[in-house]
């Protein structure tokens, strides 16, 4: 994927650096695989604001992802390369022998008129979902299951890639996105291949405006808030949180630095060879 960059005739164009979407090959998604998507503005069931920065943007329609890669060895032919406003990730439109349709996420590589297939005795190519158990040391995968059968939660954005760098007692060692090492069952089913969309990361919206369109609201700093709306408001000019050395923290007293929000004794530490954070 490649970025396009525009000559600076508006404010907004100077920074600008949009995706090229040359990969794209079908404008309008598949309708039987849509179903309606309900805006909740950040607001919890009574009404209340539960998560900030979050309101207004564009009306969208959710694509129903296959993470699962349920039909197993049946081949399936990828009839076009989609755009998915919900996430960052391209997603491909296959076909199975029967004539069922199914969206994946799209991985790099991947192109109109290849075959894809999920199974235990299929070819380790780009595409296809095996079970951490046939795959290859060493290759590149996403969209790996946690737990078998529950369908893929890791590596499933943009550029998103995790490494199985070893098996052993019916676990498979796999090197995730952040760096962590953690063991996943062998009988997992995960996808050959990088998520599409690389060049993501790179992207630079330009305007504020475009930015609201995704339904994103302003994030607005607390230090520069009223005493009265967050711990670190107030003060002359720029203080470190209300005219006093005070840390960082949640306008509802959470701290924002160092703080350790995960539970100390959780189930699956068991599975953690290594932290993401460890010191080399």
């Amino acid at each position: 994927m490649a970025l396009k960059t525009f000559r600076p005739l508006t404010p907004a164009a100077r920074f600008k650096a949009m995706p090229a979407f040359e990969e794209i090959t079908k404008s309008k998604p598949e309708k039987s695989l849509l179903v309606t998507l309900k805006k909740t503005g950040g607001r919890n069931n009574r009404g209340r604001m539960t998560s900030r920065h979050i309101g207004g943007g564009h009306k969208q329609k959710y694509r129903i992802i296959d993470f699962k890669r349920s039909k197993r060895d049946v081949a399936a032919e990828v009839i076009g390369i989609e755009y998915d406003p919900n996430r960052t990730a391209r997603i491909a439109l296959i076909q199975y022998a029967d004539g069922v349709k199914s969206y994946i996420l799209a991985p790099a590589g991947l192109t109109v008129g290849m075959k894809v297939i999920a199974g235990e005795n299929v070819a380790p190519e780009v595409g296809n979902a095996l079970p951490l158990k046939s795959i290859p040391l060493g290759s590149d995968i996403h969209n790996v299951e946690l737990m078998p059968g529950k369908g893929g939660q890791i590596a499933r954005s943009a550029g998103q890639v995790a490494v199985l760098s070893n098996r052993e007692a019916g676990y498979a060692l796999v090197k995730m996105p952040s760096g962590e090492i953690r063991k996943i069952h062998e009988e997992a089913y995960a996808t050959i291949g990088q998520v599409g969309n690389v060049d993501h990361m790179n992207v630079s919206s330009g305007k504020a405006g475009r930015t609201r369109w995704l339904g994103r609201r302003s994030h607005v700093r607390g230090m520069v808030m009223n005493p009265v709306d967050h711990p670190m408001g107030g003060g002359q000019g720029k203080s470190k949180g209300g005219g006093g050395r005070h840390h960082p923290m949640s306008p509802w007293g959470q701290l924002a630095k160092g703080f350790k929000t995960r539970r100390k004794h959780k189930e699956s530490n068991n599975f953690i060879v290594q932290r993401r954070n460890a010191k080399k």
